[in-house]
């Protein structure tokens, strides 16, 4: 018999990648973005002065710092990101959503609310989900960037 835990985290990786799907499929069509530029867009948007270090992006996103890196060119290149120099830190450098980044971000995240509405569409009452929410709500505590 397989241990509750063993089958909890196989059913939550099986959501995970079924609806990181929908959402890339539906962001990308629409916005030409993908999911996870969607999420570094996100935690810029909630940060202090819109930005943050690579390092605490990758931490936010579960990626190495690399990652991010490879991540925030080609939005550089867009004008949804830029790069801002520390003046106490000359090695330290932060990744900021410009004004046309709050303006994407937006609109994504309302695609996105669209998306993540059709998830549980005619499967689950607004209780269940509230319930679903505050259980994986205890299970992420403590980690950073907290988005919804």
């Amino acid at each position: 018999m397989s241990d509750p835990s063993f089958s909890a985290v196989m059913h939550l990786l099986r959501a995970h990648a079924g609806i990181a799907e929908r959402a890339n499929r539906g962001l990308g069509s629409i916005h030409g973005l993908g999911l996870n530029e969607v999420m570094l867009m996100m935690n810029l948007e909630r940060a202090p002065l819109n930005r943050l270090s690579r390092v605490e992006l990758s931490q936010r996103l579960n990626v190495s710092p690399s990652t991010v890196t490879r991540m925030t060119a080609p939005l550089e290149k867009i004008g949804i990101v830029g790069r801002q120099s520390n003046p106490r830190d000359a090695r330290l450098a932060y990744v900021v959503l410009t004004a046309a980044g709050r303006k994407a971000v937006a609109s994504a995240r309302a695609t996105l609310e669209q998306i993540a509405s059709g998830v549980f569409r005619d499967r689950w009452t607004a209780s269940e989900i509230a319930t679903l929410t505050t259980l994986l709500g205890r299970l992420t505590a403590g980690q950073p960037g907290e988005l919804a």
